[in-house]
């Protein structure tokens, strides 16, 4: 008998959704989240559904997760410490951003301090230009230089947002082997053309910082998740929800946490879509409210 279990935690609940095809039977559980442990509320209500509906565990296939932990670390800003090396010039891209905002022009409007703030946002001299051609070569003792003063913050991530390397990562990929090299296991280090490799300077790198934020968090998270989901007898990995839709790895989602900032929502969304599609629906608008935000999607 294959069983497939579905997750949704939420600010004030934590939901499951079990499914037997061979029976054609779904099963549905509603418990109270647990904040501060997440993964608490989720093995509570594992262990609530294999006792009470006499499942096997081999016999669970699928364990699918969706999470609002890398949301609400943002928001409350329980994140990692981070530092950013990124090309001359650009240490306060972070700060300017782009000039799509509400208020242009107001000079009393008050902005969000950024996640890295401007003493760790370290400048190296290196510049590929738009066509790939080397205007300034990396300044490799640079880096080391700059790998002793990280040393010294107590860095958890280190994220290196060079100018158009979504395009020429080189440079990103240089400066990335000496760090690791000189900072060991303990601090984490990724590029943008890894995380995020696109084009636009400012999205790039914020998103590459907010994954460098997310990371200690949500790895501690899956840890923890997974090392008790095998003690209650799963032999499936559990996999988690994408903001975009879709399922990753455990191992993908640890690399790429802001892939699942928003996986709960979109878990919603794309049910909705099926839902649809079956009821002969073209148009639809979801509404989906927790207790910590409310989420609304037009399809």
């Amino acid at each position: 008998m294959a069983i497939h279990i579905g997750v949704d935690v939420g600010g004030t609940f934590t939901d499951f959704a079990v499914s037997i095809p061979s029976e054609n039977t779904q099963l549905f559980y509603k418990l109270p989240s647990t904040p501060s442990e997440p993964d608490k509320a989720i093995l509570n209500g594992l262990e609530h559904l294999l006792n009470n509906n006499s499942i096997e565990p081999r016999a669970v296939l699928r364990f699918a997760h969706g999470t609002t932990v890398g949301t609400n670390a943002l928001i409350q800003r329980k994140i990692g410490k981070v530092a950013i090396v990124t090309s001359r010039g650009f240490r306060d891209l972070l700060e300017i951003g782009r000039q799509t905002r509400p208020k242009v022009y107001d000079m009393h409007q008050d902005f969000p301090a950024p996640l890295v703030p401007r003493w760790l946002r370290f400048e190296a001299s290196e510049r590929v230009r738009a066509d790939g051609k080397v205007h300034v070569p990396l300044n490799e003792e640079e880096i080391r230089i700059i790998a002793k003063a990280i040393m010294s913050e107590d860095i958890d991530c280190v994220a290196i947002c060079f100018l158009h390397s979504h395009a020429f990562p080189a440079h990103e990929e240089r400066a990335a082997e000496i760090l690791k090299d000189l900072l060991g296991e303990r601090t984490s280090v990724m590029t943008s053309s890894m995380v995020y490799p696109e084009f636009r300077e400012y999205e790039r790198f914020s998103t590459t910082v907010l994954n460098a934020a997310l990371l200690t968090v949500m790895s501690a998270y899956l840890d923890r998740l997974t090392k008790e989901v095998k003690r209650l007898g799963l032999s499936v990995e559990p996999t988690i929800s994408q903001s975009g839709g879709g399922l990753m790895s455990v191992a993908y989602s640890r690399q790429y946490p802001i892939r699942s900032a928003l996986s709960g929502p979109a878990a919603g969304v794309l049910g909705a879509a099926y839902r649809a599609v079956t009821a002969k629906e073209k148009n639809i608008i979801t509404l989906d409210i927790g207790g910590t935000s409310a989420d609304v999607s037009l399809l």
